[in-house]
């Protein structure tokens, strides 16, 4: 850049006047743009630019600590008492995936936390919860059960109730980290800290319980080799895709590079995922992440079902799916 400002009117002429090319860049950033000649760096580029990594979250590790954190932390100090899951990637501070986020919750006995709503579609899987245990979704209570997803599209109320007398624990799923890129965050709290509700509705369409979607998914036909996928809906988000993934005892999968980001919490069962050179050990209520543009190889040692959170719809949505084709 030039030492000394020009006016805007005196641009034209310092551009007539430049003697080669430095000098014409250097003049530049007075007209506020940039040489698409001499890019600081690519803005296009042959094949996805990944940064998102491979990892894996251990549900014992951080149900230690929410139960540690629990003794100082309430849902008056912090309406979600939860853990997010942070990418390991240098410079990233929330999301789990480019577009998605998640994070495990605790909720005591006797605990409510409070109903708010905002335009990010939410959704979650419940790992540890008895009889009595509710997610307040738009003035119904919906039971919540160990395997159950449980969705809170996006501007609708939702509070949580835990009548039962003991703790609940479960994972949140949230595509915050897409609504920060494009910018429609609203967010409104509940006046009255927490929504009234009527009597119980098991059969709420917000609630997929693994009663019935275990079996389903264990009765399909194999997707291929020792694979059963579900698709879970209707209802669907526009930005969230949900799919149960049942690996039988034994399979060994692989899954190619897909533009697809995918966060997976188990189930059930134990296992091993391996991707861009990392392996991970799981097992039940842990989450893995498989970024845009990763490989993953599988392995079952039991029995296996995965709840797979995407942003697949959208993509689809845009055109912008595409998987990596064998050679």
């Amino acid at each position: 850049m030039t030492d000394t400002a020009i006016a805007p009117d005196a641009l034209p002429a310092a551009f007539a006047a430049a003697g080669d090319l430095d000098a014409v860049n250097a003049l530049l950033p007075q007209a506020g743009v940039g040489p698409g000649w001499a890019k600081p760096k690519p803005s296009v580029y042959p094949q996805p630019n990944r940064i998102f990594v491979p990892a894996h979250w251990r549900a014992a590790d951080t149900r230690a600590a929410l139960d540690s954190a629990s003794r100082y932390v309430d849902t008056h100090m912090s309406e979600r008492r939860n853990l997010i899951m942070v990418n390991p990637h240098p410079g990233n501070d929330y999301a789990t995936a480019r577009t998605l986020v998640a994070a495990y919750q605790l909720v005591l006995a006797g605990e409510t936390a409070r109903s708010h709503r905002h335009t990010p579609n939410a959704l979650r899987l419940v790992l540890d919860a008895e009889p009595g245990a509710y997610t307040i979704v738009d003035g119904n209570s919906i039971p919540m059960a160990p395997g159950d997803v449980l969705l809170t599209p996006n501007w609708k109320w939702h509070g949580h109730d835990n009548r039962a007398s003991s703790n609940a624990f479960w994972i949140d799923f949230l595509d915050v980290p897409f609504i920060h890129l494009i910018e429609p965050m609203f967010f409104e709290q509940f006046a009255d800290w927490i929504e009234p509700a009527g009597d119980p509705q098991p059969d709420s369409p917000f609630r997929f319980a693994f009663a019935q979607t275990g079996p389903a998914v264990r009765a399909m036909a194999e997707t291929r080799p020792g694979e059963r996928l579900m698709e879970l809906g209707p209802p669907h988000m526009t930005t969230i895709g949900l799919h149960l993934r049942h690996l039988s005892a034994g399979a060994a999968l692989h899954d190619p590079r897909t533009t697809m980001n995918a966060i997976y919490a188990v189930i059930e069962g134990t296992g091993s995922m391996a991707a861009e050179g990392k392996r991970f050990s799981f097992s039940r209520g842990d989450v893995l992440v498989v970024p845009a543009w990763s490989a993953s190889d599988w392995i079952a040692d039991s029995d296996v079902t995965l709840l797979r959170v995407s942003d697949e719809p959208m993509l689809k949505m845009l055109g912008l799916l595409r998987s990596e084709q064998p050679d």
